[in-house]
């Protein structure tokens, strides 16, 4: 029995994350703090895939409408920094600094959810009321969810950097991206078995449902985990304009979040356009474009682990990072070569290397953003990461669609060439762009791999040896 219990804790020792948890930040308390990752994940497969498909399909609401109502969270993405910065130099009444933010960030998205699905029946036009009444409940629903979003995995990667000493945080970035990731596929496959047969009481059974989910887990992920400070631990009173000046004046961070949002703009913008190229370009069946999904997935956790590992060996993060993007840029080039060769296993290829290259880019990144500021500075460092990569995201999906339909129907009437007259050249030129931002971001990120022989000294808002975020 002992020789099989050895066994066994070998065993667990060598699965990913397993080594995560330290003295300082334990395993149990580590994944009870991830949670507040999978809620955030929750919460955007339910916006941009599960709702996105309810309001065209089921509920009738046109296409203009749905696309505005998922673009309103990005009004409050830019907001990330300044409720970063001021998570670094407020203090609550009770001590706390950053928990006062997740929790009100936790009510904005309950608040939401819990309203959303009446405003949207009211947006159907399945009332009598006004319709301007259905669409401005709809906007308040989608605003209060994007705005409690972004707070909550701010400041909840400002926590996690708080708690975690430096030579794990490599580690709890991957373990933190793994539980978002894990969030997302296990609520797709929730909602869409919950929906499967639909009706408007399914529907506001499972939104609220979800609103529940997200107070109840993001409530245990706090619980006891931020420690109490005085007002004495608070640094200098500093205004917003003054500190982001401060930061901005950089030039490795503003190159830092150039590279992010180039490289985020990179990966993102075949979100919405893979399963259509499946199913029209290459024909495949809806079982197979279905499956894309699960091939990301196990791609993006597979490039979580290689990072991780990577990065606790003492790699660079930039070098991380722009080895993904250099990786996508390959898996693009297979996603366009599986239209001339007619093949889906190329193509089932090139959409396992976008996860593990997006992977790659994404530890790297948030994780130079986690190690290299002062604590002081981690909320605003990790605001300016998350408005950058978010505002990318959200802008490069919206700028794919439009590229595709524009460029396709320009292709098919005879505008470009006859070389060009297929529906599929609205594609490739939306991949052709991505391999080209993708280069521009390794570009970007090059000068920022270099190694240094010489300690680096701190900025006025670096803290441990600074890359300049």
């Amino acid at each position: 029995m002992s020789e099989f219990s050895a066994v066994l804790i070998h065993t667990l020792r060598r699965l990913p994350f397993a080594d995560a948890g330290t003295a300082e930040l334990p395993m149990g308390r580590l994944l009870r703090l991830s949670l507040f990752q999978v809620t955030v994940g929750m919460a955007a497969v339910l916006m941009i895939g599960t709702l996105n498909r309810v309001m065209i399909v089921e509920l009738g609401v046109p296409s203009w409408i749905v696309a505005l109502m998922l673009a309103l969270p990005l009004l409050s993405a830019p907001l990330r920094t300044v409720i970063g910065f001021r998570s670094d130099r407020y203090t609550s009444v009770l001590g706390w600094r950053r928990a006062p933010f997740i929790w009100f960030g936790t009510l904005a998205q309950f608040g939401g959810f819990a309203i959303m699905p009446f405003a949207l029946v009211l947006l159907s036009g399945d009332t009598t009321m006004p319709m301007w009444v259905g669409q401005a409940a709809a906007a308040l629903a989608f605003l209060l969810v994007g705005a409690g979003l972004h707070t909550v995995q701010t400041i909840g990667l400002a926590l996690a950097t708080d708690l975690a000493p430096e030579r794990a945080r490599p580690k709890v970035v991957a373990l933190l991206c793994a539980a978002m990731l894990v969030g997302m596929v296990v609520s797709a496959f929730v909602f869409g078995l919950a929906l499967r047969h639909f009706s408007q009481i399914r529907l506001i059974q499972v939104i609220q449902s979800a609103a529940l989910l997200t107070l109840v887990l993001n409530v245990i992920a706090l619980w006891k985990q931020e420690p109490r400070y005085s007002t004495a631990t608070v640094s200098e009173r500093v205004g917003f304009l003054k500190a982001w000046r401060l930061f901005a004046n950089e030039a490795r961070a503003r190159r830092r979040l150039v590279a992010i949002a180039l490289g985020t703009a990179g990966f993102s913008m075949q979100d919405i356009l893979l399963e259509p190229y499946g199913g029209k370009i290459l024909h495949l069946p809806v079982s197979a474009t279905t499956a894309l999904t699960a091939m990301l997935a196990f791609g993006s956790g597979l490039g979580l682990v290689v990072a991780a590992r990577r990065l606790n060996r003492g790699a660079d993060p930039h070098r991380v990072a722009g080895l993904g993007a250099l990786i996508g840029v390959i898996a693009f080039t297979f996603v366009m070569v599986a239209a001339p060769m007619e093949s889906g296993a190329v193509f089932g290829m090139g959409v396992g290397l976008i996860g593990f290259g997006g992977g790659l880019f994404a530890h790297g990144g948030l994780t130079a953003s986690m190690a290299f500021s002062k604590p002081e500075a981690r909320g605003l460092a990790l605001g300016a990461w998350g408005a950058a990569q978010a505002t990318a995201a959200g802008l490069a999906i919206a700028a794919s669609g439009l590229i595709n339909d524009t460029v396709g129907a320009l292709a098919v009437s005879g505008a470009l060439g006859e070389a060009l007259t297929d529906p599929v050249t609205g594609y490739v030129a939306v991949y052709g762009i991505e391999i080209l931002l993708l280069l521009a971001s390794i570009v970007a990120v090059g000068p920022l791999s270099r190694r240094n022989t010489q300690p680096v000294q701190e900025t006025c808002l670096g803290g441990s040896p600074s890359l300049g975020f």
